[in-house]
């Protein structure tokens, strides 16, 4: 262990004897690379960023049911399940499309449209200066880096209102047919039930009259006093007869159209709120504003590295050299 340690320490002493004698030409070339990091960094666009901070709502219909759910109030903020689909909603191609298009943001990123690798180059330049993260406090942060700090605020600003936009299209995508389902329906029903009714009304215009009605006639035929009046009574009577099974079973199907489409009313008006209703999605819990300073680049850190690195490369090439030099004497 004691011969471990001390070969450790001299060769701890020879590298740094090593880097002593070298210091002339490691301190010109670490000099150069601070000159040249201090130019370069120097002509980096800076690059400004604003952030906007939402929540997740709970819900993005209006119930019509009794059994409504409490978690889904329209007041109650999402939660995990919530705040992922609204993270995936942001990185999808129907925001960026509406981003790109309208912000121009191939001539922004100075990107050729004839360029075969345009879409490439839009994307990373897009996942570059555009961010979507989920905060621990379960929020979505939207981050626009851009070399315009009023355009960034514009970009994350709109890109939270796009949210509402996007979902809604992609609810009403669903919610659509499925009211044109339930309004077919809702028409079949109501047509079947006006058809009975208007047969009802044709049968009653005959002189057919509903159960309690006609068991009474039996007896106005016997309290009639005229021969005119007894005979418009038998009339009554023998359509009745012949009719009244009909009008029954008519008044009793009609009975139970009313009470169905009733029932099939609150689906029905609950496919109409859902196909037609454009909701918002999310709490803005801070705008976009802004920025006084820029975010990119950090010149001292990169400055900083880059003479680190560049001192340690200098001494591994100082080090290569001297061994290539001891192998050739050698040989």
């Amino acid at each position: 262990m004691e011969n471990q340690n001390l070969n450790l320490n001299e060769e701890r002493n020879n590298l740094f004897r090593f880097i002593w004698q070298s210091r002339k030409p490691l301190l010109i070339f670490t000099g150069i690379v601070f000159v040249v990091s201090v130019v370069v960094s120097l002509f980096i666009t800076p690059l400004y960023l604003s952030s906007a901070v939402i929540f997740p709502a709970a819900s993005s219909n209006v119930s019509f049911s009794e059994q409504r759910n409490v978690k889904a109030a329209a007041m109650d903020f999402g939660e995990e399940e919530q705040a992922e689909q609204l993270v995936q909603i942001l990185q999808s191609a129907r925001i960026k499309e509406r981003v790109v298009k309208k912000y121009d943001l191939f001539n922004h990123y100075e990107i050729d449209k004839d360029d075969p690798n345009k879409n490439y180059k839009l994307n990373e330049e897009y996942n570059g200066h555009f961010t979507f993260t989920r905060t621990r406090y379960g929020s979505i942060q939207i981050d626009v880096l851009d070399k315009d700090p009023k355009l960034a605020a514009e970009m994350a600003n709109d890109i939270v209102d796009l949210i509402d936009t996007v979902k809604n299209e992609m609810i009403n995508e669903r919610t659509k047919p499925a009211f044109e389902i339930n309004k077919r329906k809702m028409m079949q029903l109501e047509n079947e039930r006006d058809s009975i009714l208007n047969i009802l009304d044709s049968l009653s215009n005959m002189g057919v009259s509903s159960l309690d009605v006609r068991s009474n006639l039996f007896q106005a035929l016997v309290d009639s006093k005229s021969p005119a009046e007894k005979a418009e009574i038998q009339r009554k009577i023998d359509v009745n007869t012949r009719y009244g099974s009909q009008f029954d079973a008519l008044e009793h199907r009609r009975n139970e159209m009313i009470i169905k489409i009733e029932e099939f009313r609150v689906s029905y008006e609950q496919a109409e709120s859902d196909a037609n209703a454009n909701f918002t999605h999310k709490f803005i819990v801070e705008k976009a504003v802004v920025a006084d300073r820029k975010e990119k680049p950090k010149r001292m850190i990169i400055v900083l590295v880059s003479v680190i690195g560049g001192f340690i490369f200098g001494v591994f090439f100082l080090l290569i050299k001297q061994r290539l030099q001891e192998l050739k004497l050698n040989s």
